[in-house]
C-alpha cells in the first residue's frame, strides 16, 4: 500500500510540446515578453530599494549589492530559461516540476506560487494605493479611519477600497484579454524607463565621486552612529552581502514572463530570451539608479522611504522631483499588472491537471482567456488588498518564491541527467545490474545516463538539499560569530562547504543527456547547484512567526490534494483508462517514469 501511495504521488506529467494544443490566445511576441518581465521586475523597488540599502546596510556600495544580486537572480534565471524552452506550457515551475520530479512536489510548488502572486498582487495594490494617498496628505487614510475603523490586531486599521477598485480595473482587463493587457502593460514599462533614463541622465549632471570617499571624521557627530566608518565601503564587505540579501528580491518578478508557455508565439525562442533581457535590463536600471543616488548626495543622508524625490528635492531641481514621482506611479501599474497576470495562469495549469477544482480552467472563447480564475483570483487578491495589512506577510511570499527557484534548478539538474526519450538500446548495453554502485559514483566511462546513474544523480541532489540547509543554518545563526572569524565555526563551516561542493563534483561525474534543447543552462551542475544554495540560505533567514504562517497555509493545500488532487489527477485518470494502475500500480509506474519524465 505504502510503495502504491509513492509511486503515485511520484506521479510525472507526459510532456507535449505541441504548439497548437492550448485553448489560449498565442499573441505575445519577444517584445511584449520582455516588457513583461521588466514591468514585474522593476517596480517602486527602483525608486526606494536603493536609498533604503545605501543609508542602512551598503553605503555607496549599495551598486555592488545590486551586482551580487543581479548574478544570483540570474543564474535562476538561467534555470528557468532551460525549462521553458524544455517544456512550453502554462505553469511556470509548477509545471516544470510536474515534469521533472513528481506530482506532489509540483502540487507544492503551485500552491507556493498561488501565495506568491496572491500576496504580491494585494501588496502591490496596497502600496499603489498609500503612494497616491501619501500625494494628497493621507486624506483618504484619515477619511476611511474616522468613517469606517477597524479595530483588528491583524487587519488593517481602515477598509482600503482603492486598492480594491485598482486590483478589479486590472481584473477585468486581463480578463477582457492577453493582448489589451500586454499592451498597456508595454506602455507603463515604457513610461517608467523613460524615467528612469530622465533619472540618470540628470543624475549624472549633478554627480560628485567624493560622496564615495567621506572620511569618518567629516561625518556630522548626530550620524556617526548608524554611518559606519565611510569610505566606498562604510560597512564593510560583509554589508554588501547583507544587502545583496535585500537587493535580491528586487529582482523577484522574471518568474511572471514563465506562465506564458502556452500564450507565446514562439515560446522555445521567446521565453528564455525574455527571461535573460528582462534580468539584464532590471540589472542596468538597478545598478545606474544606486550609483547616481550616492553620488548625489550622501549616503548616510539618504531618505529611505522616498530617496529620489528627496534628493531631487535637496539639490533644487523639483521638475526632475515631480517626473520621479509620475514614473513611480506607472512603476507600481506595471508591478501590478506583472503580479496579477501570471496567478490565473497557474491556476488554470493546476485546475487543467485536476489537482485543484476543475471548473477553474474553463477558457472564454471569446477572449481566450481562463475567465473565472482571473475574476476569483482578482476578488480574492483585491479583498486582501482592501482589509489586511500585509507588511508582516510580505515574507511568505518570498517563502514561495525561493522554494519554487530552487525546485526549477534540482528539475533541471535531474533531466540532465535523466535517459534521453529513446534510450531503450543505450540502457540494453549498459545493464546496470552489473555495475556496482559505489564504483559508478566514481566512475566517469559510463557515457549515456541509465536508471543507476540516475539514482546516484537523485540521491546526490537531495544530499546536496540538507548539507545546503544544515550550512546554511549555521550561517544564519552565528552570522556575527562568522565574520568575527571565530575558529571553531570557520572549521564547521569550511567541512560543510567542501562537502556540498564534493557531492556538486560526484555529481559532475554522471553522464548527461544529449536531447537537443533551444536553450541549455551553462556549467551544469555548478549553476543550478549554486541557485540552490543561494535560494536555501535565503529562506533559512526568514523569521520563525513567517514560517509558522506558511505552515498553516501548506496545510490547507494538503487537505485540497488529499480530498480532491489526488483523486482527480488527470495523470491518474489516464492510468487507469489506459489500464497502467488497475491491477499492478508499481510496476506499471515505474516501468513509465521515463515517457512520463520527457
Amino acid at each position: 500500500m505504502a510503495s502504491k501511495i509513492y509511486q503515485a504521488l511520484k506521479r510525472r506529467k507526459r510532456n507535449d510540446q505541441s504548439e497548437g494544443s492550448t485553448e489560449l490566445s498565442r499573441c505575445l511576441n519577444l517584445f511584449d515578453l520582455t516588457a513583461l518581465g521588466v514591468g514585474a521586475t522593476l517596480g517602486l523597488g527602483v525608486y526606494v530599494l536603493a536609498g533604503s540599502v545605501a543609508k542602512t546596510t551598503s553605503g555607496p556600495a549599495v551598486c555592488l549589492s545590486f551586482l551580487a544580486a543581479a548574478v544570483a537572480s540570474a543564474v535562476a534565471g538561467l534555470c528557468y530559461a532551460e525549462f521553458a524552452a524544455r517544456v512550453p506550457r502554462a505553469g511556470s515551475a509548477y509545471v516544470y516540476s510536474y515534469v521533472g520530479v513528481g506530482e506532489f512536489v509540483a502540487f507544492v510548488i503551485g500552491w507556493n506560487l498561488l501565495l506568491e502572486y496572491v500576496i504580491g498582487t494585494a501588496s502591490v495594490a496596497r502600496g499603489l494605493s498609500n503612494y497616491i494617498d501619501a500625494l494628497a496628505d493621507k486624506k483618504i487614510r484619515d477619511t476611511l479611519t474616522e468613517w469606517m475603523p477597524m479595530d483588528v490586531e491583524f487587519l488593517s486599521s481602515y477598509p482600503d477600497f482603492f486598492s480594491f477598485i485598482f486590483v478589479m480595473l486590472f481584473t477585468a482587463l486581463l480578463a477582457f484579454g492577453v493582448k489589451e493587457s500586454s499592451n498597456l502593460n508595454n506602455l507603463f514599462t515604457v513610461l517608467n524607463l523613460a524615467t528612469i533614463c530622465i533619472v540618470l541622465v540628470a543624475g549624472a549632471i549633478k554627480a560628485d565621486i567624493s560622496n564615495w570617499k567621506i572620511l569618518p571624521e567629516s561625518i556630522p557627530e548626530e550620524y556617526q552612529s548608524a554611518a559606519g566608518k565611510g569610505g566606498f565601503l562604510p560597512f564593510g564587505v560583509s554589508g554588501v552581502m547583507a544587502g545583496a540579501a535585500k537587493c535580491f528580491y528586487g529582482f523577484v518578478g522574471f518568474d511572471s514572463v514563465a506562465t506564458t508557455g502556452e500564450e507565446a508565439k514562439n515560446p522555445q525562442r521567446d521565453i528564455p530570451l525574455a527571461i535573460v533581457f528582462s534580468l539584464f535590463i532590471t540589472f542596468l536600471a538597478y545598478f545606474g539608479i544606486s550609483t547616481i543616488l550616492t553620488m548625489i548626495w550622501p549616503y548616510y543622508l539618504q531618505d529611505p522611504d522616498a530617496p529620489l524625490p528627496y534628493v531631487f528635492e535637496q539639490i533644487g531641481w523639483h521638475t526632475i522631483k515631480w517626473i520621479v514621482t509620475v514614473g513611480a506611479i506607472f512603476a507600481l501599474l506595471t508591478s501590478l499588472l506583472g503580479a496579477m497576470f501570471p496567478l490565473p495562469r497557474v491556476v488554470y495549469a493546476m485546475s487543467s491537471d485536476g489537482l485543484i477544482f476543475k471548473f477553474l480552467a474553463k477558457v472564454s472563447p471569446r477572449t481566450k482567456t481562463p475567465l473565472l480564475a482571473t475574476v476569483l483570483s482578482g476578488l480574492l487578491s483585491g479583498v486582501l488588498a482592501c482589509i489586511f495589512e500585509l507588511t508582516k506577510l510580505t515574507e511568505m511570499m518570498s517563502i514561495g518564491t525561493l522554494l519554487a527557484y530552487s525546485m526549477v534548478a534540482a528539475c533541471v539538474l535531474v533531466l540532465r541527467y535523466s535517459m534521453d526519450p529513446d534510450d531503450k538500446k543505450i540502457e540494453e548495453k549498459n545493464p546496470t545490474r552489473e555495475q556496482n554502485f559505489l564504483k559508478q559514483i566514481f566512475n566517469k566511462r559510463t557515457i549515456h545516463p541509465n536508471p543507476l546513474t540516475q539514482k546516484i544523480v537523485s540521491l546526490e541532489i537531495s544530499l546536496y538539499f540538507i548539507f545546503c540547509f544544515v550550512l546554511s543554518a549555521f550561517m544564519t545563526i552565528f552570522e556575527d560569530d562568522l565574520y568575527d572569524g571565530t575558529p571553531w565555526l570557520m572549521i564547521v563551516c569550511s567541512i560543510l562547504g567542501a562537502i556540498v561542493i564534493v557531492l556538486l563534483i560526484l555529481v559532475s561525474f554522471q553522464p548527461t543527456s544529449n536531447e537537443n534543447l533551444g536553450f541549455s543552462v551553462p556549467l551544469i551542475p555548478w549553476i543550478p547547484g549554486v541557485s540552490i544554495f543561494i535560494n536555501v540560505y535565503l529562506m533559512t533567514n526568514i523569521q520563525k512567526d513567517t514560517w509558522l504562517k506558511y505552515t498553516y497555509w501548506m496545510i490547507i493545500g494538503l487537505i485540497i490534494y488529499v480530498c480532491y488532487g489526488f483523486w482527480h489527477s488527470i495523470e491518474r485518470t489516464t492510468a487507469v483508462e489506459t489500464g497502467r494502475i488497475s491491477k499492478n500500480p508499481g510496476k506499471s509506474e515505474k516501468s513509465n517514469a521515463v515517457t512520463l519524465t520527457h
